[in-house]
């Protein structure tokens, strides 16, 4: 049966800690409505899926790994990668697809990678980091390293193939892997209970013999303070082991989707629970005055607004550039007789 964290409401925390995981959740809150706004405005073409509500989770997980330990994300995944250290001012240029992005403009919202800080990519396809992460967390094991591996994925997931492969492999090898479901409640535009059987994520890594956990993914010192635990038990060889964070997507699966699928009552009631809301109230109860909080979220804010208009105002890559990082065996080539 998974084990339930409790939630830090309340309790004594260390206020620089907060302060530091306040200040990583407005700085993803602040690009992500950067993003939303150049979406709208058609600055940035194709799809954006924002992680508006779900900041903790990447904040306080990715404040207890090291450089050198690697992550994976999905469509969803700007926090995940300015949590892990990734520059936004190159995230926005990705976005832009302009020169100077992360993967040279080519890769967009959906695919933003940057190896040196371990965020080994985005990804456009369901459930298609867990493999990615239980293949790099393999590597580790094999070149004798200590690297942790995280794999962020949301509930639509678990009822995917790759998702139930990596956990088998990540098992039967006793990887290094901690595996993070971020509950947010959707598969795109579907409620993720109508389309799930059993009893959900959890029940199904208890079935393969990891160990799981349940949490308020909302709550980012009970994330930092669980996952503080987790990290090094699995650096230790204790791996896998598995996380689930019930969490929600404020805004809809897309910046242009008004999620009219959803109870509104429902959705607009969720803002209640808003993660920087819930860590900026814990602040003050320690004693942090509004003109400190608000001169964070400006600075958030005012660095978002820079990167934006830098990546407005940049060039766009030389089309000379346009097929290099292109896999090509060559033109087709006829053979007789075939």
């Amino acid at each position: 049966m998974s084990r339930q964290a409790t939630s830090t409401d309340g309790h004594n925390i260390d206020r620089d800690r907060l302060v530091d995981l306040y200040r990583t959740m407005r700085r993803i809150r602040a690009f992500e409505e950067a993003a939303e706004k150049a979406s709208i405005t058609g600055q940035v073409g194709g799809a954006v899926h924002l992680s508006i509500g779900q900041e903790a989770i990447a904040a306080g997980v990715c404040a207890n790994l090291r450089q050198t330990d690697q992550i994976t994300t999905t469509h969803r995944g700007h926090g995940h990668c300015i949590a892990k250290g990734t520059d936004p001012g190159a995230m926005m240029l990705e976005l832009f697809g302009k020169e100077g992005g992360t993967c040279g403009g080519k890769g967009g919202s959906m695919h933003i990678a940057d190896f040196e800080v371990g965020m080994l990519g985005a990804n456009g396809v369901v459930a298609a980091g867990l493999p990615i992460a239980v293949g790099a967390a393999h590597g580790a094991k094999l070149m004798g390293e200590d690297r942790v591996v995280v794999c962020f994925f949301g509930d639509g997931a678990i009822n995917r193939g790759p998702f139930m492969e990596a956990l088998n492999w990540a098992t039967v090898f006793k990887l290094s892997v901690l595996f993070v479901c971020e509950q947010n409640g959707f598969a795109s535009t579907t409620h993720s209970d109508a389309v799930t059987a059993g009893a959900g994520a959890n029940a199904r890594a208890e079935s393969m013999g990891i160990e799981a956990f349940e949490i308020d993914g909302n709550d980012v010192a009970a994330v930092d303070g669980l996952v503080g635990d987790l990290v090094p038990r699995i650096r230790a060889g204790g791996g896998p082991l598995f996380l689930s964070a019930r969490t929600y997507r404020l805004k809809g699966h897309t910046s242009v989707d008004p999620a009219l699928y959803r109870d509104q009552d429902h959705a607009a009631d969720q803002w209640r629970h808003d993660p920087l809301k819930r860590a900026g109230e814990e602040l003050r109860r320690l004693g942090l005055s509004d003109d400190e909080l608000s001169a964070i979220d400006s600075a958030a804010e005012g660095e978002m607004r820079r990167v934006s208009e830098t990546a407005d105002a940049a060039d766009h890559p030389d089309l000379a550039h346009a097929y290099d990082d292109i896999q090509d065996i060559g033109a087709p080539v006829w053979e007789a007789g075939s």
